[in-house]
């Protein structure tokens, strides 16, 4: 399977710009201009999920996104930049100090799509490392790493037990007990480094 690619990198760096332009108008209590829909390229209006990854320096400070799409996607950069940037749970709030020093990544998703799997062994040998996003549910527990997470967790035992972890699961669920599990794919651009 390969990676999803269905904007060009000029669609991609005109939307990390967008992500970037709508923090600094966040931080400098600036309004955020209405969105000229006529002005507004036909593929930056489909319905597609997106995440948003702020990073400093290597280290993650802020990442928020929606796998299921609720808005156009230009309007869901928006509001994950915001999100990502001032309502990530794990971070304070991103202050003007430290704006330049970020480094912006977006996502955008193709939809989940369930993986019917018998057991532990079958699930590892349906998942496709560096290429799949993967949702893990069970009642009211869930949570979802990007691909990209696979650069961390490149082993898929490790993959699956520290998700079951991000989900408030013990790290082995996955080989004890049924979960949920859908797959996505996405398509990242991300900023060139801060020196």
């Amino acid at each position: 399977m390969e990676k999803a690619k269905w904007l060009s990198e000029d669609e991609g760096k005109y939307l990390l710009g967008v992500a970037r332009k709508t923090i600094r108008h966040r931080l400098s209590n600036l309004e955020e201009p209405q969105i000229d829909w006529k002005e507004i390229p036909e593929i930056f209006q489909k319905r597609l999920g997106t995440f948003v990854t702020i990073n400093i320096e290597g280290n993650l400070r802020g990442c928020i996104g929606h796998i299921i799409p609720r808005e156009p996607l230009i309007e869901g950069i928006k509001e994950n930049a915001i999100n990502a940037a001032f309502r990530d749970p794990r971070f304070p709030p991103l202050t003007k100090e430290e704006f330049d020093r970020i480094d912006i990544e977006i996502s955008i998703l193709t939809p989940p799509e369930e993986v019917p799997y018998t057991d532990a062994k079958d699930l590892l040998n349906k998942l496709t490392p560096g290429i799949d996003g993967l949702i893990i549910k069970k009642e009211s527990c869930e949570a979802t790493f990007l691909p990209q997470v696979w650069e961390q967790l490149p082993k898929r035992e490790e993959f699956l037990s520290h998700l079951c972890l991000k989900a408030g699961l013990p790290a082995d669920t996955w080989k004890t007990e049924k979960l949920q599990v859908s797959t996505y794919q996405v398509q990242a651009f991300e900023e060139e480094k801060s020196k």
